[in-house]
């Protein structure tokens, strides 16, 4: 379901490409914090040889010991999805 978000100004020909700007901004931050994260987990799938499918599979039920790596590694799995759920978000965006 489509909502919708008004912002009132006097001059929408200079407010919105500094909005598009700033969506864009946002975008390529959380990009970036995308690639980061997906460099951590692949670090941590060297490090322990298994997936990071395979880990969260293991982890939940305790079938693996609580390290600190672990405990990381789950934290960077659930930043992973906070940030693809931000980065949807903006992307619906749409500024007419």
């Amino acid at each position: 379901m489509l909502q919708q978000i008004t912002i009132q100004t006097t001059d929408a020909k200079r407010l919105k490409p500094l909005i598009k700007s700033a969506i864009q901004n946002q975008l390529d931050d959380i990009e970036h914090g995308i690639q980061l994260t997906h460099a951590r987990l692949q670090t941590f799938e060297k490090q322990y040889n298994m997936s990071t499918a395979e880990f969260l599979r293991r982890f939940k039920p305790g079938d693996l010991e609580e390290t600190l790596d672990f405990i990381d590694w789950q934290g960077e799995t659930k930043m992973l999805a906070l940030l693809e759920e931000k980065k949807a978000a903006y992307k619906e965006a749409q500024i007419k």
